[in-house]
C-alpha cells in the first residue's frame, strides 16, 4: 500500500482498498526508512521528555512482537491493552498489529469487574499495563500471557525484557476484512457491546487523517483523548502515523493554562480536545502565550457551542472543526479545514462516506429532512459486528430504497446543502464530557447496595459536561433519604464501575414510570430534570 494520500476529494471518489494490511509493516516500517522522521514526544506531569523517531518505533515494536510469541501470543489472539498515555501504549499497540494480534484498549479507569467482563466476553489471552493495575486482574485464568510495565508481580513478564529480543520480527498477514481491533463501548441496555474493526478499518483512517485533521507529514499533532477510546486511534495512533506526522502525548492532570504552554512550547500545530476542555481552556488570559504555530483545532465527542468557538477562534485564531463519529464508523462527518462552517453543524459527509436519514415515515431522505442518520454500505469504516451478538449486528443493518444502511442511532438533521445537525440519541445513551455511558450499566452498579430497591438513570441537560448522570433511586424499607446516603451511593458506584459513570446527581422517589409491561419510562425521568 502507498502511504501518499489513498483517496482525493471528488463525486466519482471509490474505496480502493489493498488486499491486505498490516499498519506495522505498512506505515510504520516505511516512515521508518527515514531515520530522522520524528513520530513521537511523552512528556509527563513532571516535564520529563521521550522522543522517537519512527525508527525506533519499529524496532521497539519488533522487539516487544518478539517477547510476546516468546510467551505464546500468536495471529488472532486477543489483547487487553491498559496504559496511560505513555509511550508503551503505541509500541503494545503497534507490536499487536505487526503480530496479527486484536487489541483491546482499555482506560486505567476501568475496576476489576469491568475488566473482568471484557476478558471473558473477549476470551482475551493476554494483557499489557501497569505493575500497578496488575491486581485488578487476578483471578482472569485465562490470560496466559502478562506483561507490565514497571516492576513484575509473580507470574507477570517486565516490558523491558524486549530490549533483550532481536529486532526482526516478520510481520504477519493480514487480509483486509481480517479482525484486526475490538473496542468496547457503552449500550443503551445491557454491558458494554465489542465493537470488532476489520483491518480495513486501520486502513482508512487516514482519510480523516486528510480531510478533517488536515495533517501533512510535517505537522504536529497533541490529542488529548484517552488511551481507550477509538478517538486515540483517530488522532493519536492511526490517522496521525498513516501521514508519517509527530504525536505529542502528555501524561499528566488538566491544568488550563499547562495546556497553552505545552501547545506553544512544542509547537504543536494541531490540536484535538473534547467541548468540555475547551470550555475550561476559554476561561485562560493566553495574551503572553506564543500560539502562532497553531494552525488547526479540532473536536468531536460532544457538540460544540458557538460561544466557544469565538472564543476559541478569538484565543488561538483558529476554528473548532467540529466533527462526529461512532466507535461503530469512526469519523464520517466533519467540517472541513477548507470549507465553509455552519454555526451548530457536524459538517459533511468525509468523501467515501454517503449519509441519509431515515425519517418518521420509514423513508430515506439525503437533503432537507430530519431522523436517524444512516451511512450507507459498504464502507471500510464501519465495523465487521458486535463481538458475539449477531442479533444486535444484524440490527444495525437496514435496507431501504434499494440499498443497504447502517443505521446510527443517532437523530440529525441534514439541510439542504448537506451539512448535517445533531439532534439527539435514538435510544438512551448518555453523553457526558465526551464519554458514552450506559444507563443500565450505573444502574447495575446501584441495585448492589443494600438501600437500593430499584433504580433508573438519565442523563440531564448540563451547560458544561453536556449531560450528567442523573439516578432516580427507589430505597427499601429502613432506608432514609438524605445527603449522606447520596455520597454513600455515590462512592459504592464508582467502586463496581469506572468512577467516570457515579451518577453526580441522586433523587429518591417512591416509585419509578413504567409502562404495563414494567418497563421504566426514562424519557419521562428526563423531562423532570
Amino acid at each position: 500500500m502507498s502511504i501518499s494520500d489513498p483517496h482525493t476529494i471528488d463525486a466519482g471518489f471509490r474505496w480502493q482498498l489493498p488486499s491486505t494490511f498490516n499498519f506495522s509493516a505498512d506505515v510504520v516500517d516505511r516512515w521508518a526508512e527515514d531515520p530522522e522522521r520524528l513520530a513521537l514526544i511523552a512528556v509527563d506531569s513532571k516535564g520529563l521528555e521521550q522522543r522517537f523517531t519512527y525508527a525506533e518505533i519499529a524496532q521497539r515494536v519488533s522487539q516487544l512482537a518478539n517477547l510476546l510469541a516468546a510467551c505464546g501470543l500468536k495471529k488472532g489472539d486477543r489483547l487487553i491493552v491498559m496504559l496511560p498515555r505513555i509511550p508503551e501504549w503505541q509500541i503494545s499497540m503497534v507490536a499487536a498489529t505487526r503480530m496479527g494480534l486484536v487489541p483491546i484498549p482499555c482506560i486505567t479507569m476501568l475496576t476489576a469487574s469491568d475488566l473482568e467482563y471484557r476478558v471473558k466476553h473477549s476470551g482475551a489471552r493476554g494483557v499489557i499495563t501497569l505493575d500497578s493495575e496488575a491486581e485488578k486482574f487476578e483471578g482472569l485464568d485465562d490470560l496466559r500471557v502478562r506483561v507490565s510495565v514497571g516492576a513484575a508481580p509473580e507470574g507477570w513478564v517486565a516490558f523491558d525484557q524486549l530490549d533483550h529480543q532481536s529486532a526482526d520480527f516478520e510481520p504477519a498477514p493480514v487480509a483486509i476484512e481480517d479482525l484486526a481491533i475490538l473496542y468496547y463501548t457503552s449500550g443503551s441496555t445491557g454491558l458494554p457491546k465489542g465493537v470488532a474493526h476489520a483491518a480495513r478499518a486501520l486502513w482508512a483512517w487516514s482519510s480523516s487523517a486528510i480531510h478533517w485533521l488536515g495533517l501533512e507529514s510535517n505537522d504536529r499533532i497533541w490529542c488529548t483523548a484517552d488511551t481507550g477510546w477509538s478517538k486515540a486511534g483517530t488522532s493519536i495512533l492511526f490517522g496521525p502515523w498513516s501521514r508519517g506526522a509527530s504525536v505529542f502525548f502528555y501524561d499528566g492532570p488538566f491544568e488550563a493554562r499547562k495546556r497553552f504552554e505545552l501547545l506553544s512550547r512544542y509547537e504543536i500545530t494541531c490540536f484535538c480536545a473534547a467541548a468540555t476542555e475547551l470550555r475550561r481552556l476559554i476561561l485562560e488570559d493566553v495574551s503572553k502565550i506564543d500560539l502562532g504555530q497553531l494552525r488547526s483545532t479540532v473536536s468531536a465527542g460532544e457538540s460544540v457551542n458557538p460561544e466557544i468557538i469565538d472564543r476559541w477562534r478569538e484565543l488561538t485564531g483558529t476554528t473548532v472543526l467540529d466533527g462526529y463519529g461512532q466507535t461503530e464508523t469512526l469519523m464520517t462527518v466533519t467540517n472541513r479545514p477548507t470549507a465553509p462552517i455552519k454555526a451548530g453543524s457536524m459538517g459533511k459527509a468525509l468523501p467515501g462516506v454517503s449519509v441519509a436519514v431515515r425519517t418518521a415515515e420509514g423513508n430515506v431522505a439525503t437533503s432537507s429532512a430530519e431522523g436517524e442518520l444512516l451511512i450507507q454500505l459498504p464502507n471500510p469504516q464501519i465495523m465487521l459486528s458486535y463481538w458475539d451478538d449477531a442479533e444486535r449486528t444484524d440490527a444495525t443493518r437496514i435496507e431501504l430504497s434499494g440499498r443497504q444502511w447502517f443505521a446510527t442511532g443517532d437523530n440529525v438533521e441534514i439541510d439542504g446543502d448537506g451539512y448535517v445537525f445533531y439532534t439527539g440519541r435514538a435510544d438512551d445513551i448518555i453523553n457526558s464530557s465526551g464519554y458514552r455511558i450506559g444507563p443500565q450499566e450505573v444502574e447495575n452498579a446501584l441495585v448492589g447496595h443494600p438501600a437500593v430497591q430499584e433504580c433508573a438513570v438519565v442523563g440531564i441537560a448540563d451547560r458544561e459536561r453536556g449531560e450528567l448522570v442523573k439516578a432516580w433511586v427507589v430505597l427499601k424499607n429502613g432506608f432514609l433519604a438524605g445527603e449522606d446516603l447520596v455520597g454513600e451511593l455515590q462512592g459504592y458506584a464508582k467502586k463496581k464501575t469506572a468512577p467516570y459513570k457515579y451518577p453526580r446527581r441522586v433523587a429518591f422517589v417512591d416509585e419509578l414510570p413504567k409502562t404495563v409491561t414494567g418497563k421504566i419510562q426514562r424519557n419521562l425521568l428526563r423531562e423532570r430534570g
